[in-house]
């Protein structure tokens, strides 16, 4: 997810509460997300509605609420206080970035030909490290949908999207990815991810590879299924040219707001106290809402429905997956069992499982940093400070501690693609994608499509780099 509060962790009281909190707990979010995966098969006209999508959360998200603030008193309260500002923060982050990039219009198109969508791909993997993989992901993917209109399935179209631009691509820098930033707010160097670039290139290499493969197949099926040539089709397009060019200053003035935020700038160092990094992004929301044409979102289809969709079910999974993060970090720190298990990573290739697989379904941002602190614990460093960085002080290169924490990145960031639910940007280009017309496949389904096309490619970077 995007979620990440300028030097988030869990607070003290967390250490407690995750040792009190029993496994029934966590049955709301299992049944939330049960409901995300199975509704929209059973009941998806009343699912289309975000009222109805509101009213669920709300429900499985308020026993939650009452066991916490209630059972657990001023810590539970505490907790819910902290999921809020995460969510506030996750919701302003998201909201400013589809304002912005919403008023940017693309005019003229591309060829909606497989070279030319590889190419899209390639680029949004480029940039999603330096402007986020939420920023590249709503800047690109109205214009890569514009460009294939023509085009009968456009399904993969999408998926591979969202695994590239909108998860792997953003590997390379603390900007392209929440766990990352929160890594660098703990100590680890701004270039250190840059050294994952073989990873980055192995993942996302392959992923092109197949994209334009199965692209170039289902081209080839269209022409042989619809009348006339469909190649000649969708190869017809106008110059391009950029309206609303000026966004993209707003746009870098998010990613600038993110970096001074997490490095203290004008703050001694220090993040930012809550309310002044979502305040500068609100205002730059407005600035770019105002001074962009309104024919530009026209042009592009700007509804608010999207981002209303996103906002309602994950204010239900920030409530609700609070006790699972809590009973986390208090296996992960080794104070309490799960099922009667203790906690037993040691290896890099565990690390790199355990965090990609509760990634893909809780915060990545808090389960980078539970598993994170496991690894010091497991190296003796206290932590304290920027204890990230003193994880790698202590470590050489090559060195069982650095090579956990690489393989913990690479989970979190990878494997945030494994489900809708795994990134933030995954269920807005859902419901962008929807919203123009895709009909893209339930909860199920793209897990179906995440098994076949990811797992493969995550058991090849263990073997390569992590066993």
């Amino acid at each position: 997810m995007i979620a990440a509060l300028p030097g988030s962790e869990l607070p003290p009281s967390a250490h407690g509460l995750g040792q009190a909190l029993g496994l029934a707990s966590v049955l709301p979010f299992v049944l939330l997300l049960a409901c995300i995966a199975v509704l929209p098969l059973v009941a998806n006209h009343w699912w289309e509605k975000n009222r109805n999508k509101g009213m669920l959360a709300g429900l499985f998200a308020l026993p939650v609420v009452l066991v916490l603030s209630a059972g657990h008193g001023q810590a539970g309260q505490l907790e819910l206080t902290h999921a809020g500002m995460e969510y506030a923060s996750f919701i302003v982050l998201l909201g400013a970035l589809f304002v912005i990039t919403g008023g940017v219009y693309v005019g003229g198109s591309l060829a909606g030909t497989p070279l030319a969508n590889s190419g899209m791909l390639a680029f949004g993997a480029l940039i999603a490290s330096f402007v986020g993989t939420t920023g590249a992901s709503v800047l690109l993917i109205r214009p890569f949908l514009r460009a294939n209109a023509t085009r009968q399935r456009k399904v993969h179209l999408v998926v591979f999207f969202i695994f590239v631009v909108s998860n792997c691509g953003g590997l390379l820098t603390p900007l392209g990815d929440p766990p990352l930033f929160l890594g660098y707010l703990k100590g680890v160097p701004f270039g250190w991810t840059l050294q994952l670039w073989k990873e980055w290139l192995l993942v996302n290499g392959a992923l092109l590879v197949l994209f334009h493969l199965w692209d170039q197949r289902v081209l080839n099926a269209e022409e042989l299924a619809r009348p006339g040539a469909q190649l000649e089709e969708v190869m017809r397009h106008e110059p391009l040219r950029i309206e609303g060019g000026l966004n993209f200053l707003f746009l870098l003035g998010v990613v600038a707001t993110i970096y001074c935020a997490g490095a203290g700038l004008g703050t001694g160092g220090e993040p930012w106290p809550f309310g002044a990094q979502e305040g500068a992004m609100l205002a730059l929301a407005a600035g770019a809402w105002f001074t962009t044409r309104a024919s530009n979102r026209e042009r592009n289809r700007f509804s608010w429905s999207p981002v209303i969709e996103v906002a309602v079910l994950f204010a239900g999974i920030f409530a609700t997956m609070t006790p699972a993060l809590l009973i986390l970090n208090a296996w992960g720190q080794g104070q309490r069992e799960v099922l009667g298990l203790a906690f037993g990573m040691r290896e890099p290739w565990q690390f790199f499982w355990g965090t990609g697989i509760l990634s893909s379904f809780l915060d990545n941002a808090p389960t980078y940093l539970t598993l994170a602190s496991t690894a010091c614990g497991l190296e003796g460093v206290p932590l304290e400070g920027r204890y990230l960085g003193n994880l790698l002080a202590n470590s050489e290169n090559g060195a069982l501690g650095v090579q956990r924490l690489l393989a913990i990145s690479c989970g979190a960031v990878f494997m945030g693609a494994n489900t809708y639910i795994g990134n933030g940007p995954n269920f807005m280009v859902k419901a962008i994608a929807e919203e123009a017309g895709v009909k893209m496949p339930s909860f199920f389904g793209y897990m179906a499509y995440s098994g076949l096309i990811l797992l493969p490619l995550f058991v090849l970077v263990t073997l390569l780099f992590f066993r």
